[in-house]
């Protein structure tokens, strides 16, 4: 049965990205009210977080996406959601859309119609600068999210508890992420407010991607949980769940973040992509997989050890990275030593260089 039926139509936009040739960005046609993720007590934060997964999707229902590049003349964009209340907009560009000097959020704009009433909200498209040369693609739990979801059926059923009793400020970040990824070229944050289509504020140093096996419901959730601590904002790729195999079953989820990574790469094929996730669920062997048939494309893979003995198939993984000569971190917290940052080109960056003489300054071990 549907929940909030009689709840107005909602666009719940997504961050999308672009090249010069294409612009790719989805959203959801949603009845269901928004809520804020406010920390007011268990019962609050569960029913705000039920919310997300009770919403009721869409159908067949028409959007348009207004776009313009900087200076030009609006154009709009017909789209229709699926049966899952999704609308993906793939649109090619004209020769003259360009990138800034340095990465940039763009302002698309949605429009759509309830009853008679005209409806519009504005959303964000990644694009990269003409001095873009690499790229961070990033998983999340576990690797900017503590979950504890290695092991047991217990520990899963532990980490959901987290999510729908723990509003975003709550979670535990992992030790140092922060500073980590702001090391590897965190900057601006983008501004909230309204805009116009192709208005345009400054984003990170270097774009930042994410992918993981959430489902779309918790988009909202883990923006806000990215804001509040401090780390890169980015295109988030999540997955649309159901009660499957497809959605379950163990190999999924390597094969949903290979699918996304391999998309972001074909989309920017002039540029190279640091690699960062952790071994909880199989990361290195994808991320492995995904560097040597895409050679050339990786400059370094960082995987954050949660787990215990590397497996038969993760030592094979690491053997063949090594082979190939593509650099690999694997270390029990975020080590931001200078040989790492070397091996994907930052040491010439002096401001991600003190960041890290200040993160080994204050290490005592390190400081003997």
């Amino acid at each position: 049965m549907p929940f909030l039926p009689t709840a107005p139509v909602r666009i719940q936009p997504y961050f999308g990205y672009r090249n010069r040739d294409r612009l790719q960005i989805t959203a959801r046609a949603l009845r269901s009210r928004v809520r804020k993720f406010e920390k007011r007590g268990r019962w609050r934060a569960a029913k705000t977080m039920i919310s997300q997964f009770a919403s009721h999707e869409v159908a067949e229902f028409p959007v348009e996406l207004e776009i313009a590049r900087a200076g030009g003349e609006p154009r709009r964009h017909q789209g229709l959601t699926d049966k899952e209340g999704f609308v993906h907009f793939d649109i090619r560009l004209d020769p003259d859309w360009d990138y800034d000097a340095h990465p940039a959020w763009e302002t698309v704009v949605f429009h759509w119609q309830v009853g008679d009433e005209s409806q519009c909200l504005d959303a964000h498209v990644l694009a990269p600068g003409t001095d873009t040369g690499l790229g961070v693609i990033s998983d999340i739990d576990d690797t900017i999210v503590e979950t504890g979801i290695t092991g047991d059926f217990r520990k899963v059923m532990r980490n959901w508890r987290r999510v729908l009793m723990q509003m975003p400020e709550e979670r535990i970040l992992v030790p140092g992420a922060d500073v980590f990824y702001n090391a590897l070229g965190g900057g601006e944050v983008l501004a909230k407010g309204a805009g116009h289509a192709g208005d345009r504020q400054p984003a990170t140093h270097r774009p930042f991607f994410y992918v993981s096996s959430s489902p779309w419901n918790l988009f909202s959730y883990l923006v806000t949980y990215i804001r509040g601590r401090g780390l890169p904002l980015g295109p988030i790729a999540l997955r649309d769940w159901g009660l499957n195999r497809a959605t379950f079953g163990s190999a999924s989820h390597g094969t949903h973040k290979r699918t996304a990574i391999e998309g972001i790469l074909a989309t920017y094929p002039e540029m190279k992509f640091a690699l960062i996730g952790d071994d909880s669920q199989g990361d290195l062997t994808a991320f492995a997989a995904i560097a040597l048939d895409n050679p050339g494309r990786v400059r370094a893979i960082f995987i954050r050890k949660v787990g215990e003995a590397m497996s038969a198939e993760e030592i094979d993984a690491k053997t063949r990275l090594q082979a190939a000569g593509v650099p690999l971190w694997l270390g029990n917290s975020y080590d931001t030593g200078h040989r790492f940052l070397s091996s994907i080109g930052l040491l010439a960056d002096e401001e991600a260089k003190a960041i890290v003489d200040s993160v080994e300054a204050s290490d005592p071990v390190k400081a003997k």
